[in-house]
This record gives structure tokens, sequence and C-alpha cells, in this order.
């Protein structure tokens, strides 16, 4: 069984909105748009690169789909060549004719989990809502958080109002790159539990 791969760009305050530009989403009167750019290196850029050279299939939710079907037919290269490539999927319930060649349309969470039957690694970008859902179905397998040096104090955030509670572990070792951003890829670990915490002897 294959495996469903979340990518969120995520600021220190934990917004996801619009990366990669002022006009992506500027939905909620947004004032940040292309906040990723200017905390962005070379190698960070590789590694980003390299994730999406791994995928078998994209999934995305419907208001990232139209922003990145608007936008990477017309690109090329080693990003919008894959993009354009592989297998797309998007959860929706009213699109009915998505005009990205290669696009297949499905209607829920559970109907995108079971793409880890037909593929090795499903990659996603952005898509929060759907994350969620995916999240609360239990069929995603892995969050992949870049998290950048930047606070914003507004715009769209993952964990939010009806965040599922969960705990994650690392699946593979923190890395951290020049102008100070980190990845981060967590798998669920399970409920959460508490208990107190107890002093440590001198």
């Amino acid at each position: 069984m294959g495996i469903i791969v979340a990518n969120l760009f995520m600021t220190l305050d934990g917004v996801y909105q619009a990366p990669g530009g002022r006009e992506e989403d500027p939905a909620g009167a947004f004032a940040f748009g292309g906040w990723q750019a200017p905390v962005s290196d070379d190698e960070s850029g590789a590694d980003i690169a390299a994730a999406i050279d791994r995928m078998d299939a994209l999934l995305l939710g419907r208001r990232t789909y139209d922003i990145f079907a608007s936008y990477w037919p017309h690109q090329s290269g080693d990003i919008g060549g894959t993009l354009n490539r592989v297998p797309k999927y998007v959860v929706s319930g009213s699109l009915a004719n998505p005009g990205w060649e290669g696009t297949t349309v499905i209607p829920d969470a559970t109907a995108a989990g079971r793409l880890r039957d037909d593929f090795d690694e499903v990659q996603m970008f952005g898509s929060g809502v759907l994350v969620r859902s995916l999240m609360a179905a239990g069929v995603l397998d892995r969050l992949h958080v870049w998290l950048y040096p930047v606070t914003l104090g507004q715009g769209k955030r993952l964990f939010d109002a009806g965040t599922v509670p969960a705990t994650f572990r690392l699946a593979e070792p923190a890395r951290s790159y020049p102008k100070g951003a980190v990845s981060l890829v967590y798998e669920y670990a399970g409920a959460v539990e508490t208990q107190e915490m107890v002093p440590t002897a001198p």
C-alpha cells in the first residue's frame, strides 16, 4: 500500500495561505500573498523539487486545484513537467468538467484514501480543508510541514477550530535551511494522552 503525503508551507503562527504569490489566494482580504519566496533558499527549493519528483499522483482540494489548474498547465521545466504528467485527483462535490488534462474528480476523503491502493506516493499541496478531512478519516499517512520564520497574524490556518486531537511522531529527521526554514515530517501516533509533569531529581 502507498502513502498520502500532505505538504504545507506554513508560517510560525500556522498560516498556509497564498505562499506562492500576491494573487494566489486573496480570500479574507489576505495582505501577504507571496510570503514564502523571501525566506526560501536553494537548499529548501531543491528538497521541495525532490519531493515533487517522487510523486506518482497529485491530490488536491477544490480551491487549491483551481489555483494549480490556472497556472501549471502553462509551465514547463522539471516541476511543471511532473505536475502536468502525473494523474491528478480533486475532491469536489460540484466540479463536473475539470480543465486540467489528466484530472479525475473524486467525491470525498474516503475515496481519496483508496488512492493508496493504486500509487506508491500521492502528494498534496495546500488544500487545508481536505487535509483536515483526511486526518479525520484516518487516511493521511504523513504531514510534511515546511515551517518558515515568518508571522503574519492573519490568514488560513491548518489547525483551527474543529481540529481532531491527535499525537504525531517524526517520520524523518528534522532538517533546517540557511534562511531559517525547517522541514518536519510527521506520522500519526495515536490519541492525545495527558499526565502530570514530574520534577526530575536534582
